[in-house]
Order: structure tokens, then sequence, then C-alpha cells
């Protein structure tokens, strides 16, 4: 009997072991009943007994096996991932998860040789095909869970931060009013200056934590375009940077027009993180500048600074998320989550516009926006 023949009659029988082999799967499958504990199972099988029997060339089953197939089976893919999501969901790890498909593999090839009285040379292609089909179900399953997990993951990551907000809050008013209404000095005044600017800088971590989760949980940058003067907002950032590094003084030069249509919030986020990249890698607190350049249709912000020269393989992923290539080496303590960069990138694109970098130790480091005037009409 062909192994596609034989998986659809025997069936019932092929899913009691998978039954049984997935009660031994503790402790997530104490509280499993028959009916969650088979899951799939049969629906893969079924799936798998279909795309067996239809045609398939040679050159068609070396792209399979590279994991190149010509088409996938949709009822396989979506029975495979259902499969992953719900072992996801009622606690079994991934390592379990994948041995069920490695019994269930077993199971059949042993039930289905111990069938066979004359073997052919049918049967063994047979094999063949019935590998590829689980092979594709578990990669269904398998990318599907990991999707789980990182939804978990972020889903987590986004309370945590939202949570975060309401104590730091109020540490931040807290320390704000006592240094409005008591007259502190010595170690006390000292004290309350470093509260005061921890609890500034954990509000720009957990600010830029929500965004990277916004964006990792599959929503764009959200923006509010509206007419501004991106020099107002440049000497805000300074002024904001400065309220956290006292001894810095950044200069700013203006060039030509500088009004746009713009998110004021999310282009104050760009330059507060651009500006304290600069004072945080920068050699001299006191030597980076910032240039606002107005063209017809766009506006350049470019933020300069001199210091160790960033290595050319660290540009490369310098603006993926929790990558803190920049801060290595230098022998100063990072006061972010390696995000900062990752949200400039998200708030330049949201604008439709480009950033560049470029970094030696003779010429600095220069980070270079090129923003559309007129976001409504880019």
């Amino acid at each position: 009997m062909r192994l596609s023949d034989f998986i659809v009659q025997q069936v019932d029988r092929i899913v009691d072991e998978w039954e049984q082999f997935a009660e031994t799967i503790t402790p997530a499958a104490e509280l499993l009943d028959s009916v969650a504990l088979r899951d799939h199972a049969k629906s893969i099988l079924l799936a798998a007994a279909r795309d067996m029997i239809k045609p398939q060339t040679a050159s068609e089953q070396a792209a399979k096996a590279r994991g190149e197939g010509p088409e996938k089976t949709p009822s396989l893919d979506w029975a495979g991932a259902s499969h992953g999501e719900l072992r996801h969901n009622v606690g079994f790890d991934l390592v379990q998860m994948t041995s069920e498909f490695r019994h269930l593999r077993a199971c059949v090839i042993r039930l289905w040789v111990d069938s066979l009285e004359s073997p052919d040379m049918a049967y063994f292609q047979d094999m063949i095909r019935f590998n590829e089909a689980i092979d594709e179900a578990l990669a269904e399953s398998t990318a599907a869970y990991a999707e789980q997990v990182n939804r978990s993951r972020d889903i987590f990551l986004a309370i945590l931060g939202h949570d975060l907000r309401a104590p730091l809050q109020a540490v931040s008013m807290s320390i704000e009013m006592l240094l409005r209404k008591t007259t502190l000095e010595g170690d006390a005044l000292t004290c309350a200056t470093h509260i005061q600017r921890g609890a500034r800088h954990m509000a720009v971590m957990v600010s830029d934590l929500l965004e990277l989760v916004r964006s990792r949980l599959g929503k764009n940058l959200p923006i509010e375009p509206a007419p501004m003067d991106l020099a107002e907002a440049a000497h805000a950032a300074i002024a904001e940077a400065c309220a956290g590094n006292p001894e810095c003084d950044p200069a700013l030069n203006i060039e030509g027009d500088t009004h746009g249509t713009w998110d004021v919030g999310r282009l104050a986020q760009l330059l507060q993180n651009l500006i304290g990249n600069a004072l945080q890698h920068g050699a001299n607190k006191r030597d980076v500048t910032v240039t606002l350049t107005g063209a017809a249709d766009t506006v350049c912000i470019s933020v300069h600074n001199y210091g160790p020269p960033i290595p050319a393989d660290a540009i490369i992923t310098l603006f993926d998320p929790l990558v803190r290539s920049a801060d290595e080496g230098l022998g100063q303590p990072s006061t972010s989550l390696g995000l900062g960069l990752f949200i400039v990138k998200e708030v330049v694109d949201a604008h439709r516009g480009t950033i560049e970098v470029s970094s030696s130790e003779a010429e600095g480091t220069l980070f270079t926006v090129l923003l559309p005037r007129n976001l409504r009409s880019a």
C-alpha cells in the first residue's frame, strides 16, 4: 500500500499514538484533554497525504530539499502554524513542540514499514515525499511558535513600559517640587540633582522602549504633521540636553528657511536623541555642532561631534534596536537601552526622509538628516 493511502486509512491509529506521546510532555500536557492533545495532528497528516500524491519533478524535489519549494500546501501550512500557536499558548516549549513532529514521523514510518509485504522502489519515494511534507509543517509550526513568543515578549515590554511611567512621574514631580519649595545645600542638593537627572534619563529610556514595542507589534510610528519651525525645536532640544548636562554647550547654526510641516513631538525626539548621542560619545561636550540648512523643498539637520570614530562594521547596525556598538570601548557608562538611534531612524522614515552617517578620526562623526519641507505633499 502506498504511504499516502496508508496515512488516510490509518490516520486515527496514528493520531492515537500522537496523543499518547503528547501526554508524556509534562507539566504542560497535564491540564489538556484528549481533544487538545490531538490538536491539529489529523489535519497535518491528511494534508501531508494530499501533498504526496501531487506530481513533482526532480528539480522541484531538489528545490524543496533546499527550502525553496515551488509552492507550499495551504492546508498543511495552516494546520502546522495553528498547531505551533496553540502549543505555545498551552505552555509547550519549542523543543517539546518539535519533538511531537519527530515522534509523528517515526510513528508513521514504523507502522507503514510493518505493514509492507513486498518493498517497492516507489515506496522509498513515498517516504521522501512524506518527510518533505512533515518538514514543511514543522517549519510553519516553528515559525508560528516563534512569532507568538516574540509577540508575548513585546506585549510584556509594552505593559512594563506603560506601568513604569506612573511611579517615574511621581518621582520626577516630587523632586521638582522639592527643589522649588525647599532650599537644599551641599550633599542634599547634590543628591536631589542626581535623582532629577536619573529620573529624566529613565523617562527617555521608557519612552524609547515603548516606541520599540510599537514598531515590533507591527505599528508604524504615528505622526501628526503640522506647521512648525525647526529652529525653535532645535533651541528647545539643546536647552533640554543642557539641563541634563550642565557642562555642555552645543553650537547651533541656522542657514535659510527652517519652517515646514512635520510632527513637532517626533522632531523633538529626533533632535534630542541625536544631540544626546553626540554629547555622550563626543570627546568634548562643548564641541558639538547642530546645523539646520533650509533649501527649496527640503531642510537638512546635521549633528557633528569629535571623538572616537564609529567602526565601519558598527555603522551597518547603528540604527538596529537594542544595539549599542558605539558604547563599547569608550570607557563610559551608557544611559540608554541602545534605542535612541533606532527611534531617530523611525522618525526619519515616518517623515519620508533620509539619514546618513560618516565617522573618522580626522573629520569626527556626522549625522545628516534630510526631510521634505512639506510632509503632506511628499
